[in-house]
């Protein structure tokens, strides 16, 4: 398991379809940069069960953050759908039983307390905002669709359930005016071969001056190195930065 990497799943037809915009990807990225960590991949998946499942299963042994779809309406599927991916049972969690009883009272039940069926096994993430828990199953984080609730759940498990991540990587950048993306393709493949622990890339702009972002990221050292080779490389071309 890379530690290091998050991959996250945003659920919800009303996102899709352009109903809500989504907030989750500003903030995870956000969370990601300041504990440390990697946003590797975000995908977006419609309430459809058997799509929530299939989306969970896929990223076993590796950190995963599920947004959306843990209610109790007959729309939120994400709870069945992570059991059915676990191939585990549907079972109520004591204490988030508790927790719904303890907020609604005999209100809690026939429906609300639904919220507190989690797949077998699973343990409790803290909601500030209402106290009716999200869930965790090993590094799999499931949390509400509603980012109020969603994003001080997020850094509960940063600060508790993720391991401390000492920062060795950098993102080094010069902008280069009118040149031609092509004189730098060999200068990329040469930098990653050199430098395996690095990745490059190029952002061109065309407007309201024609210029490209260039840059290299990953460990601190190699890319201290590696850019005092471009910087080289693009004055010999005979180009400002």
């Amino acid at each position: 398991m890379q530690k290091n990497k998050i991959q996250a799943i945003i659920i919800g037809d009303e996102i899709l379809s352009g109903k809500r915009q989504d907030k989750h990807f500003k903030k995870i990225l956000e969370l990601c940069k300041f504990y440390n960590y990697e946003l590797n991949q975000v995908i977006y998946v419609s309430d459809e069960p058997e799509e929530i499942s299939k989306a969970i299963a896929n990223y076993t042994n590796k950190t995963l953050f599920c947004f959306g779809g843990i209610g109790a309406t007959p729309d939120d599927h994400t709870r069945q759908s992570a059991a059915i991916a676990y191939q585990k049972k549907l079972v109520a969690h004591p204490e988030a039983l508790s927790l719904i009883e303890n907020k609604f009272g005999k209100e809690a039940y026939p429906k609300r307390v639904l919220m507190s069926y989690f797949p077998e096994g699973a343990e409790i993430i803290p909601n500030p905002i209402n106290q009716i828990p999200g869930f965790y199953v090993g590094v799999h984080f499931f949390m509400p669709g509603f980012p109020e609730m969603a994003w001080p759940m997020m850094e509960w498990i940063f600060n508790h359930k993720l391991p401390k991540i000492k920062s060795n990587l950098d993102d080094q950048s010069i902008v280069i005016k009118n040149i031609a993306e092509s004189l730098l393709i060999d200068l990329m493949n040469d930098i990653e071969s050199q430098f395996p622990l690095v990745k490059m890339y190029s952002l061109p702009k065309i407007t309201p001056h024609r210029q490209i972002e260039f840059g290299v990221k990953g460990d601190k050292r190699q890319v201290q190195k590696s850019m005092s080779i471009i910087k080289k490389y693009i004055k010999e071309l005979g180009y400002d930065f």
